[in-house]
């Protein structure tokens, strides 16, 4: 099969594309044969360190989905021909997270990931794909649409009535917008593209702010909520644009934290968390669980992913170069 490979050795490309044997399912395993796959934020990370703790030779990118191609013994609830998607950590079921779960996240330093022709996996790290998405929207949905459903509804409670603030429009960022217009909740998107926020006003976005034009676009957000602020936040940028997002929660709010697209840097003052008794979501993705309510979400309300670009397999590079850029608008998928 083709698949890709992280290269960390001197003077070679850190994405290097290989050919290797079909893998074969083992007892209580299913493969897959890939259709698409998608990219995340994380995935650069991972791209920029390759060489590092294992990751060399790893397959890369977490997020895909297929049809089942065989399956091992004893399993039960997979027949060839079904269409599934992977989850982001294998040994996550359900339940709370554990620390252990970690090591079992697809695309890192332990486990290989969705960048390949053929994929196996556990039976019970698989879930239904809604019937009405597409091979290349069901690969968006394992890391950024599970994470957005896990951090804002599951564990955030968003419901109809409350605002939403969402950072730019990447993949999380979109989910959760959709998700809030799905509810009937009020959401305020900033990013520094008018034709960017144009597009977000379309998908329900109700109150735009352009953050090169209104550096200061907490105050911003507090004007149009009159006072009150947000009652959940996206958390998407990390140190550049915390401050201002514990600015911006309202009282009894929830700041969904889960990236770090300005880098790593000095840590924000809590202190306003306690005096508006506001709290935060730690979220890293989620378990099979969330996925599959996830899916019942996405098809009650027939919400469809945001694809911004689709690569084909061969020019899987450029799809990670196009990522870099940040220029994109929704999710950048890998097709086979």
């Amino acid at each position: 099969m083709k698949a890709y490979h992280l290269n960390g050795h001197s003077g070679a490309g850190r994405l290097v594309r290989v050919d290797l044997g079909k893998p074969e399912p083992a007892n209580g395993e299913v493969r897959i044969r890939v259709e698409a796959a998608s990219l995340n934020y994380r995935d650069l990370l991972i791209l920029d360190r390759a060489g590092q703790g294992g990751l060399n030779g790893r397959v890369p990118l977490c997020d895909g989905a297929g049809v089942v191609d065989a399956v091992g013994s004893d399993v039960v609830q997979w027949q060839v021909g079904d269409r599934v998607a992977a989850s982001y950590f294998r040994d996550w079921i359900s339940g709370p997270f554990k620390a252990s779960y970690i090591a079992s996240a697809l695309g890192s330093n332990t486990q290989d990931g969705m960048l390949a022709e053929y994929a196996v996996l556990p039976a019970t790290a698989l879930v239904s794909v809604p019937a009405h998405l597409s091979p290349v929207e069901a690969a968006t949905l394992p890391c950024a649409g599970v994470t957005a459903f896990h951090g804002l509804i599951a564990r955030g409670g968003m419901n109809k009535g409350d605002t939403l603030l969402v950072q730019g429009t990447g993949g999380v960022a979109l989910f959760g917008l959709q998700f809030a217009a799905a509810l009937g909740a009020r959401t305020i998107v900033i990013s520094s593209s008018d034709e960017k926020l144009a597009r977000a006003k379309a998908l329900g976005g109700s109150t735009l702010i352009n953050y090169r034009d209104t550096p200061d676009w907490d105050v911003a957000l507090m004007k149009a909520t009159n006072g009150g602020g947000a009652s959940h936040i996206l958390e998407l940028g990390g140190p550049g644009t915390y401050d201002r997002s514990l600015r911006s929660v309202a009282s009894g709010g929830k700041i969904v934290q889960i990236g770090v697209l300005t880098g790593f840097g000095p840590k924000p003052d809590l202190a306003r968390l306690q005096w508006e008794n506001a709290d935060i979501i730690g979220v890293t993705v989620g378990s099979v669980e969330h996925f599959v309510a996830m899916n019942r979400f996405l098809t009650e309300h027939a919400i469809r992913p945001i694809i911004d670009r689709v690569y084909r397999f061969d020019d899987a590079p450029e799809a990670y170069t196009h990522l870099r850029t940040g220029s994109h608008f929704g999710k950048i998928v890998v097709g086979f």
